[in-house]
């Protein structure tokens, strides 16, 4: 009998726990429905009560939060079942309108669970920003200590020795394959999590021999709220206004940190993340572009095979109030047309499965297959949630996908075995990577309904991976800070990082001893590829992208990366591996002046750091920061903190430092969002205050502006204060105030004001991607140049006065150099070649502006453009 059949016949008749009852509610009033969408950085939030500033440094901590915490640690058998922390109710919990499970219920009922099985374990993987237990939920037939410790290590062989594990017969008789499915990281979109506590409670009491085989050949992992705190307010983002299913790459949330360190530990062979709202439900694979390091001969035969065998079980089911997909009209409907939407076969672009900052997509480099699945029907705009009635469609339909999903792998999954075998075996042994043609497509093992819907043209970009990423040590090295903090994300990621035993000479450059090296002869060798490499340009293969489309860690992390060789040559020398990056922090003996680079993030924040002891500082014209007798005790807390290498000042700096910049602790006034906020913070700035155009307004005639103790105003969003504000802010800035900003709204409030000249273009609003970039002689970002920035979208800027300086420039040939940027909906790339991308600016009394038009806060994720911020905040809080 199939998992299928078994496990329909079981939803709710044959389980009589309680923990299945949902309890009914009454809806709240349609005006107490919350916005959809992100949280602004003003107030406290309903779920918790903490600040934002909490929720900031919340987001920032606990597991797998640092890169040696990147892996969870699992039970030693099975069943694991400790004691779960009950969380109170929350007054206008928002699943009280749709009749989902409240977060408050979900610990009491896996209890219960608990408590009535040996099959059902649940462990903490993390806690959400707002606090909360973010629960891994296994599913599986009881195991001795000795039976788990050799499912680690078929796990281990799998990946480090993947040519033995093709052939090792007990693996192949023994080991029980994961699967893994996972919903509500959109915290407003909550189905996906009811049916998964259906189908946990289905299969921890079913008595058939069906279920039982199952449970012996398979683990099941469930991760059933991915966003308590947006489950509980009715939010898609996080509670600090991050969307965490675009952060599986920067990691900037607990909950995609929490996310990427269950992919990297469990392996899956499938997961399924569950999703919402699409008018019909939708089950990937999706539609080209697809991503240049994925394996798609071993990925789309079974994804795809998958998909269709969940739209015959959903077609099957004939569940009252759902929808079907008109292949005709593109459009879902109530006819029962016999179809769900399958991207890969429905959408010929636009649902694209390119970048890996999405759960599914990313947990493919992982070595799984992968789906993201969208539920059917969506919010009631007077609720702000589903309808009880769509909800409870939608949580059936997502019940019955799951369950065609765990049948298709349990029946395929000695395939599927293989091909994730194969997929380590390429990186290990370093074979080429090869782009699927019209040939070898036919080659390809495994169901093939997919082979006539590949696009040998569009489908694909050919890459050509390199022997190795060498990320240099020394004069070689923009930023030994970025450098390190690039590492820990790599190592945070599972990629694999050596050191070079000795000097090196790689096509004609030398690289010392003690660089590090990201050998492309390893499992992860498509994670690696994706994360360091620059990608493509693909603009002309569809009009638009449903989100960005190049994400580099070595253009866009601010340190110094070479990619070296080709994948077939041979291993660049001796190199030792690393776990965790050395330190090298050190405070020189008998020094009365230190300095230190300023470079990097991390060096920004020990600067900030030690300027708020009140330690005298100066800014040396080499971009360096000299630190005087009376800040050597806040020096030494920053050796131990941020892992900062001073060195001695010679005569000649402290000489010098009459005419140096004197550097003082900031106040920074803001106007943003979550990105503004986190990206200062992390930058060290830690007196921010949120101001806006009426606060300004409102507060002219008394001195109540927000301004009044700030150093520097960041414009991260429109500021345009009427006539007396207008008055207060130039009274300010004649004072000494100083503005740094972004994008057109940046350039217009330093522009009202006189500190800058000229026009701001904004190029295609939905262009994003890495940008090549020149950095002028005397520009303030000269001592330490960058060659790439990032942009969402492009912004330059043209016609500008004498007073207005070029600080950095778009490249004068080819600007664009990965990503989605075309003339659809603005000016397209070329129009921005050799165009000034950051200006600055100085009035006569001596007040200063820089002004960006590329995206230097995007998500936290451009980390070489938050140094630049940096810079030219001090740059320009330090003018006369």
């Amino acid at each position: 009998m199939s998992l299928q059949r078994t496990i329909a016949g079981l939803s709710g008749a044959a389980v009589a726990l309680s923990v299945l009852a949902v309890p009914a509610a009454v809806a709240d009033e349609p005006d107490a429905s919350p916005a959809d969408g992100g949280r602004g950085p003003e107030g406290t939030p309903a779920t918790t009560g903490k600040s934002f500033a909490e929720l900031v440094q919340a987001a920032k901590t606990g597991p797998a939060a640092k890169a040696t915490d990147s892996s969870l640690e699992m039970p030693t058998s099975y069943p694991y079942q400790p004691e779960l922390t009950v969380y109170d109710p929350v007054e206008g919990d928002v699943t009280e309108r749709n009749e989902t499970i409240a977060y408050s219920d979900i610990a009491p009922r896996l209890a219960e669970l608990m408590a009535a099985s040996d099959r059902v374990s649940t462990q903490v993987v993390g806690q959400s920003t707002g606090g909360r237990d973010l629960y891994l939920v296994t599913v599986t037939a009881p195991e001795t200590r000795g039976e788990t410790n050799q499912q680690t290590r078929w796990r281990e062989e799998i990946r480090q020795d993947p040519e033995r594990a093709a052939t090792d017969a007990q693996l192949a008789a023994g080991y029980k394959t994961p699967l893994w499915i996972s919903a509500n990281i959109h915290g407003n979109e909550w189905e996906g999590t009811d049916a998964a506590m259906q189908v946990i409670a289905d299969l921890a009491t079913a008595e058939d021999e069906g279920t039982a085989e199952l449970l012996e050949s398979h683990r099941l992992y469930f991760s059933v709220s991915l966003n308590p705190d947006g489950r509980t307010i009715g939010t898609r983002a996080t509670e600090l206004g991050f969307d965490a299913n675009r952060d599986m790459v920067t990691g900037a949330t607990p909950e995609a940190r929490s996310f990427v360190a269950t992919a990297q530990t469990l392996q899956p062979l499938y997961a399924a993340d569950f999703h919402g709202y699409t008018g019909v439900l939708q089950v990937e694979p999706c539609g080209p572009p697809h991503g240049d390091n994925y394996e798609y001969d071993l990925f789309i035969p079974h994804g795809y095979a998958l998909a269709q065998q969940v739209e015959a079980d959903v077609v099957d089911a004939d569940i009252e109030g759902n929808t079907y997909f008109d292949t005709e009209t593109g459009r879902s409907t109530d006819e029962k047309t016999g179809n769900i939407k399958i991207p890969y076969r429905d959408t010929p672009s636009g649902w694209d499965d390119y970048p890996p900052i999405f759960t599914a997509q990313y947990a493919a480099y992982h070595g799984a297959v992968t789906s993201t699945v969208e539920l059917p029907h969506g919010r009631s705009w007077s609720l702000g949630t589903t309808t009880p009635e769509d909800a409870a469609i939608n949580t059936e339909v997502a019940r019955v996908t799951m369950v065609s999903m765990l049948d298709y792998v349990a029946a395929h999954s000695d395939e599927m075995l293989a091909n994730q075998i194969e997929t380590f075996r390429r990186g290990v042994e370093g074979a080429p990577k090869e782009s699927l043609t019209t040939e070898t497509i036919a080659d390809v093992a495994g169901p093939d309904a997919w082979k006539e819907l590949w696009d040998v043209t569009d489908d694909q970009e050919p890459v050509d991976l390199p022997r190795a990423y060498v990320i240099p040590v020394g004069d070689g090295q923009r930023s030994s800070s970025d450098a390190e903090a690039l590492v820990d994300a790599l190592l945070y990621h599972g990629v694999e990082v050596g050191t070079l035993q000795r000097s090196t000479e790689v096509g004609g450059e030398t690289f010392p001893a003690g660089s590090l090296v990201v050998d492309m002869h390893q499992p992860r060798r498509g994670l690696a590829n994706t994360l360091l490499a620059t990608g493509s340009d693909i603009s002309e293969k569809l009009p638009t992208m449903y989100d960005i489309s190049a994400w580099s860690l070595a253009d866009l992390w601010g340190a110094t990366v070479v990619a070296v060789g080709d994948t077939t040559d041979a291993a660049l020398g001796g190199t030792t591996p690393l776990h965790r990056v050395p330190q090298d922090g050190v405070l020189p003996k008998k020094a009365d002046h230190v300095v230190f680079d300023l470079a990097g993030i991390e060096d920004f924040r020990a600067l900030n750091a030690i300027l708020s002891e009140d330690a005298p500082a100066w800014l040396l014209d080499d971009g360096r920061a000299v630190v005087g007798p009376e800040g050597l005790p806040a020096a030494a807390d920053a050796v131990v903190t941020f892992d900062i290498p001073f060195e001695a000042a010679t005569a000649a700096e402290v000489a010098s430092l009459d005419e140096a910049a004197v550097l003082e602790d900031l106040t920074v006034a803001y106007t943003g969002g979550s990105d503004d906020v986190v990206a200062l913070t992390d930058l060290g700035f830690d007196d921010l205050v949120p101001v806006s155009s009426s606060g300004v307004s409102a507060g002219a005639a008394d001195g109540t502006t927000g301004l009044e103790d700030a150093d520097v105003l960041w414009v991260g969003s429109s500021f345009n204060p009427d006539a007396a504000g207008d008055a207060a802010v130039q009274e300010w800035l004649d004072a000494g105030g100083a503005i740094v900003g972004e994008s057109t709204s940046g350039f217009a409030a330093a522009e009202a004001y006189g500190l800058v000249e000229g026009d701001a273009v904004r190029g295609n609003s939905r262009g994003n991607g890495i940008v090549a970039v020149d950095t002028p002689t005397g520009s303030i970002f000269a001592p330490h140049p960058q060659d790439t920035s990032f942009i969402y979208p492009a912004v330059w800027f043209t016609g500008l006065g004498e007073s207005t300086s070029v600080e950095l420039a778009y490249d004068a040939g080819s600007p664009f150099l990965a990503g989605h940027w075309n003339g659809l909906y603005g000016p397209g790339q070329d129009v921005a070649a050799g165009q000034a991308a950051v200006v600055s600016g100085e009035t006569a009394t001596g007040a200063r502006a820089v002004v960006f038009g590329t995206t230097p806060f995007f998500r936290t994720h451009p980390k070489g453009g938050m140094s630049q911020v940096a810079t030219a905040i001090f740059w320009a809080a330090s003018g006369d």
